[in-house]
């Protein structure tokens, strides 16, 4: 009896936080667009880069596509030459002569995080005061630079960044980061602004400028952390900075997934923000909206439960549909439900597993995870006995 009661009591409260995530999303001003704009500082683009991908070179071209009536100069950073993504970069340099764009070499050893030592060399190169660092899967929309500029006029802001969907969802594992992304990643960034100001970034597209990154100690600051994205964006809230969240959104686009390439990928994202926030992350399993009231329905199987949970799914996907139509623009079909309840199944098997494990697979190396999110020892996977980093302050 007592177990029954707390379980419809959790199914209730994951009820309530799915509307109030749904709510906080539905009153951002997504897609909307300034009526006019007359803000065009020089801008820098740094993007950090490794292997290729079907969609690299279109996601890469829309950043050359830009409708900015402002200089633009775009960094490419890679750690060897031998890149296959090298070729990629050239032939979009020489397609695009008027472009101030450039391929560099950047040294990869300079820390424990890869990308973040390609954007310390970047860095230097820089020819602009307003820098723009984004994800290599990233497909920006023409406008995009036009409207990350503006919030800068006011000194106070730190940082603008930006909601991102998955644009192509093509497998059935797919589905699930799709769910997890295009309806639930964003509504909980929105959920966390009702509690106050956002002291984060989401890594897809951030903006700031070379102030703020001298005033946080550079990217140098970000080397051994494995969540650069959240940790930039924290320096700079500390130092009084402003992390604004654009109501432009971006795309990525992936290379199909399977099942176990989508569960490492999730599980990595779980365990980052596990040691980037653990308190929240810890209640956020209150929030998996089919896991309580299935939970409940199996432990007390009667009619009035059974209603009471087939309430609280229909709740549950029509708000998990409402989002992602409303980031994505695409309507979704009639198939939907299924990946949403077996993304919060799984989704609760990685907070059960997260807990427990300090160390996640990224970019073919693997990484030991300290407190606070920093990298304290990293392996080549396969070679187990071949450390490729190992920090002694921690």
């Amino acid at each position: 009896m007592v177990l029954t009661v707390i379980l419809g009591f959790f199914a209730f409260l994951s009820c309530v936080i799915v509307l109030w995530q749904w709510n906080a999303a539905r009153r951002f001003p997504l897609h909307q667009r300034p009526a006019a704009v007359d803000f065009f500082p020089g801008i820098t683009i740094l993007k950090p880069l490794k292997g290729v991908e079907t969609s690299t070179a279109k996601c890469l071209r829309s950043w050359f596509n830009q409708a900015y009536d402002g200089p633009v100069q775009i960094l490419f950073g890679v750690a060897s030459e031998n890149d296959p993504v090298c070729d990629v970069v050239r032939r979009l340099i020489s397609e695009h002569p008027r472009m101030d764009a450039r391929l560099v070499i950047c040294d990869p050893t300079l820390g424990a995080n890869a990308k973040v030592s390609t954007l310390m060399g970047l860095e230097k190169l820089a020819g602009h005061d307003l820098l723009v660092v984004s994800d290599a899967d990233v497909l920006a929309p023409p406008d995009l630079l036009t409207h990350l500029a503006p919030p800068f006029q006011d000194l106070e802001t730190g940082l603008v960044n930006c909601i991102y969907s998955l644009a192509n969802p093509h497998t059935p594992a797919m589905h699930w980061e799709a769910v997890a992304i295009n309806a639930d990643f964003w509504s909980q960034v929105c959920q966390s602004r009702t509690l106050g100001p956002m002291d984060f970034a989401l890594g897809a597209v951030m903006a700031t400028t070379r102030e703020w990154i001298h005033q946080i100690g550079g990217f140098h600051a970000l080397k051994d952390h494995l969540a650069d994205d959240y940790e930039l964006g924290h320096l700079i809230h500390r130092q009084g900075g402003k992390i604004i969240l654009s109501t432009i959104p971006v795309e990525c686009w992936s290379s199909p997934m399977t099942w176990r390439e989508v569960w490492i990928h999730q599980l990595r994202w779980a365990i980052t923000i596990r040691h980037c926030k653990p308190l929240p992350y810890f209640f956020s399993i209150l929030g998996t909206g089919s896991l309580w009231p299935l939970l409940w329905l199996a432990t007390s199987p009667s009619l009035s439960v059974l209603s009471a949970t087939a309430a609280c799914l229909s709740i549950r996907i029509t708000a998990a549909a409402a989002l992602q139509q409303r980031l994505t623009r695409a309507r979704p079909t009639a198939a939907f439900f299924w990946p949403v309840i077996i993304k919060d199944l799984l989704q609760s098997l990685l907070w059960s597993f997260s807990l427990f494990i300090d160390h996640v697979q990224w970019r073919g190396n693997l990484h030991h995870i300290e407190h606070g999110g920093k990298i304290s020892r990293s392996f080549i996977l396969g070679n187990a006995e071949e450390p490729i980093h190992h920090n002694p302050a921690l």
